[in-house]
């Protein structure tokens, strides 16, 4: 199993790793994996249970999101997509066009809250603009997305 480090954490990974060479290969694979993924999770039942049990849905045809502020200055995202959606190519499938749904607006989305989106099984076999329209849609139900004065007051 590879650990991920912190930059802060430099001088405890060389006195660890007597090889320079090793030290590289472990941030590279940091850097890596922040790339590729750039937004925290949900993780594990309680945190989706929190959001559940607290927080406020919306639902559309394709897509029901659940969200509660977080007081975190980030957002996390968590995604369901049961067994009812189709088998797990189906269902992977479907993560990824949320996934990616969020990634592309996730600057665009209001800082601080829990998001979790259930697939609905109507979703099964739908293109990424059917998915992120959905998403969209829920995301001016909620009234998170920022206005464009909120962004100019920002930069």
């Amino acid at each position: 199993m590879v650990e991920k480090f912190w930059p802060q954490d430099v001088l405890k990974v060389e006195s660890v790793y007597q090889h320079r060479s090793q030290v590289c290969d472990l941030f590279y694979f940091y850097r890596e994996s922040i790339r590729m993924k750039q937004f925290i999770s949900l993780k594990n039942s309680l945190e989706f249970g929190n959001v559940y049990k607290r927080g406020k849905s919306y639902a559309n045809k394709y897509l029901v999101m659940y969200i509660v502020d977080n007081n975190l200055e980030v957002n996390r995202l968590g995604i369901s997509v049961s067994k009812k959606v189709g088998n797990s190519v189906v269902r992977h499938r479907t993560t990824r066009l949320i996934r990616e749904a969020y990634r592309l607006h996730q600057d665009e989305l209001i800082k601080g809250k829990d998001i979790v989106v259930v697939a609905r099984v109507n979703s099964k076999g739908r293109n990424y603009w059917d998915m992120e329209s959905a998403f969209l849609h829920l995301a001016k139900l909620h009234h998170i997305i920022k206005s464009s004065s909120e962004d100019n007051a920002q930069n």
